[in-house]
């Protein structure tokens, strides 16, 4: 699933018409697997509909594999995320020692932690529970992504940034499917902004104040959209719950595994702007997600 919007940093202006950025780029070979190694050669970038130069490619492994995760979980899920306790878990304890871990709660707008990022997995796991069930305590779960993004708890740039977010992506405040929609379009940009990958798991909220048919797929086409945005995957099976949430980490481990940071120029600019961004992948038998935006900041400010 290719994205339509990412987050770059910029890093040092490269002369007075250009500045240097990177985003992140998941490349898989068939079936999910890892695929060959990628080069600089094997990718072709445009910005603005203009070709860019490629100046880098990292594997994110070995000592570039830092990564910093927060599982965001809907506060009005209620019990009926009980059962996927387990699954999380089991999750949260795969990551490698590279991996700081948060987890976070989506309550009345805002994204809650009960402690700090931690490579610890044992101690990261000790805040996960079930949510408190308040039907609609949450508020609009794009708030709860604006939020966290603006408040992300690290500066450190040097790591990837990735969300996983476990909704049913309902809006309250906008309940027909509204890809304009001002809440959502404000957490995209403020993801971009913070340079997250937002990947997100449909779960739908099984009680009494249950919505229709119609809301819980306007809600998967939302976070499907924020996914594609920031380059990030949506998982979904139909429009009930799975026995299991273990595929979908299963495959998102995979592709974590499967990272670069692409490093490119870009034209400089007097005042923030995003730009349509295109990345080829010349490779066989590949699948390529990346961004087709990017955000452009004058002068190349340093964040690493």
């Amino acid at each position: 699933m290719i994205g339509l919007i990412a987050a770059v940093t910029p890093v040092f202006a490269q002369g007075a018409d250009e500045v240097s950025a990177q985003t992140v780029i998941t490349v898989l070979g068939k079936n999910n697997e890892a695929a060959a190694p990628v080069q600089e050669r094997d990718l072709k970038v445009q910005v603005g509909g203009k070709s860019a130069n490629v100046t880098d490619l990292v594997p994110l492994r070995g000592d570039r594999a830092g990564l910093e995760l927060v599982v965001l979980i809907d506060g009005s899920a209620r019990t009926s995320l009980g059962t996927q306790l387990g699954d999380i878990e089991r999750f949260v304890k795969s990551l490698p020692p590279t991996t700081s871990v948060g987890i976070a709660y989506m309550q009345n707008g805002a994204a809650v932690f009960s402690q700090p990022f931690t490579t610890d997995k044992t101690k990261a796991l000790e805040s996960l529970h079930l949510p408190n069930g308040s039907a609609g305590s949450s508020a609009s779960p794009y708030f709860c992504l604006s939020d966290l993004a603006k408040k992300w708890p690290s500066t450190d740039r040097e790591n990837r940034r990735e969300v996983v977010m476990i909704t049913d992506g309902v809006d309250p405040y906008n309940l027909r499917f509204d890809p304009e929609n001002p809440y959502l379009q404000t957490a995209i940009n403020d993801s971009i902004r913070a340079g997250l990958i937002v990947d997100s798991i449909y779960w739908h909220d099984q009680g009494r104040y249950d919505r229709g048919l119609y809301q819980n797929n306007s809600g998967q086409s939302l976070l499907n959209q924020v996914s594609q945005v920031t380059g990030g995957k949506s998982y979904w099976q139909g429009l009930g719950n799975p026995v299991s949430l273990s595929p979908f980490f299963d495959d998102l481990g995979r592709r974590l595994q499967n990272q670069y940071e692409l490093g490119f120029e870009v034209k400089a600019k007097s005042k923030p702007e995003i730009a349509t961004l295109k990345v080829k992948l010349t490779m066989p038998d590949t699948k390529l997600d990346a961004p087709q935006k990017v955000a452009v900041v004058p002068g190349g400010i340093a964040h690493k």
